[in-house]
């Protein structure tokens, strides 16, 4: 029995004295004073011993097991003390970090910017599916089948009905499906062309798009609603010009444009939007009477309203998820 005793001393100042961390201790703690620890199988094995033997290798067992476990209770002590003074020292009396919040995408504050001055003009904000039927985005806009805008090369047909819308002009041949004039409205959106991409061109924008529809609506308005426009959003001093130019669904139509002059570059002008009176066409199609009510029609690209406005001389840098590009708007 002494030399069960022994051997368990010696084993366990062997273990002990290589014991670093928590998890050593805990190993130590199971082989040796758990309830199949080798204590505990002494004091099994105790209960076998003749009785005369008892009174002397009890003593002698309690003994190590005391030594054993002051032993235990000191390097429990001492890496308990150690861990305490590894841990980070929290000071609760410090004020919290500021957490970094982010900020609206370019697009969407320039968005936001075009809705707000529309708003103000008394404009009401419509939306609609990105996948359109072929009638809404074209047979009703007065499109013929022969158009080039049909071709593959521009839009993103999903079958023969249906497609990627092309522009936002199919929220307008919605409002006028299931309302009656008057209408004042715009329609921003993400519209879809199958171009090649580069720096000034993209198979996805935004567009906003906007129409009037009324008993007394003149071009004089049109041109008056989109100078207004162009100066909130450039400002005052903005220089434009209307050019006649070619839509399928208004006539007479227009493009206007800005005098765009970078610092230390040569200035031109350059298109920001395209305009016109709705074509009478278009109304009879949506079975509005053409001789009772008149309207105009504008649409606009935001990425290009954005670039213009920022400096931005690239729109792919819009799609990038760039943060050095992004954080520069906050």
């Amino acid at each position: 029995m002494k030399e069960k005793i022994d051997q368990v001393r010696e084993d366990f100042l062997k273990d002990s004295s290589s014991v670093n961390n928590s998890d050593d201790l805990e190993k130590i703690r199971i082989k040796y004073f758990s309830r199949n620890g080798l204590y505990a199988n002494l004091f099994e094995e105790f209960k076998s011993l003749p009785k005369e033997e008892k009174p002397k290798f009890g003593k002698l067992l309690n003994e190590e097991k005391k030594s054993a476990q002051s032993k235990f209770d000191e390097l429990k002590k001492s890496i308990e003390s150690q861990a305490s003074k590894n841990t980070e020292y929290i000071d609760l009396t410090l004020p919290g970090k500021d957490r970094e919040l982010g900020t609206l995408h370019v697009l969407t504050q320039t968005l936001n910017e075009i809705k707000s001055i529309f708003k103000g003009l008394g404009f009401s904000v419509y939306t609609g599916p990105e996948i359109e039927s072929d009638e809404n985005n074209f047979e009703m806009l007065n499109f013929p089948d022969d158009h080039p805008a049909r071709d593959m090369q521009d839009t993103y047909f999903i079958n023969d009905s249906f497609l990627l819308r092309t522009h936002t002009s199919p929220v307008q041949v919605r409002l006028m499906k299931n309302s009656k004039p008057p209408y004042r409205a715009i329609m921003p959106g993400r519209v879809y062309r199958n171009e090649a991409i580069s720096a000034k061109s993209y198979c996805l924008f935004h567009q906003v798009e906007g129409l009037v529809i009324d008993t007394d609506v003149t071009f004089a308005e049109l041109k008056g609603t989109l100078v207004y426009f162009a100066k909130q959003l450039f400002g005052e001093d903005v220089k434009y010009r209307f050019r006649s130019s070619f839509f399928p669904f208004t006539e007479p139509s227009a493009e206007v444009d800005i005098w765009w002059q970078p610092k230390g570059k040569e200035g031109k002008w350059l298109e920001i939007l395209g305009c016109g009176m709705v074509d009478p066409n278009v109304l009879n199609n949506l079975n509005i009477d053409s001789e009772k009510y008149i309207g105009y029609a504008f649409g606009m690209g935001i990425e290009r309203m954005a670039m213009l406005k920022y400096g931005i001389d690239d729109i792919r840098l819009f799609f990038d998820n760039d943060n050095r590009f992004l954080n520069q708007f906050k």
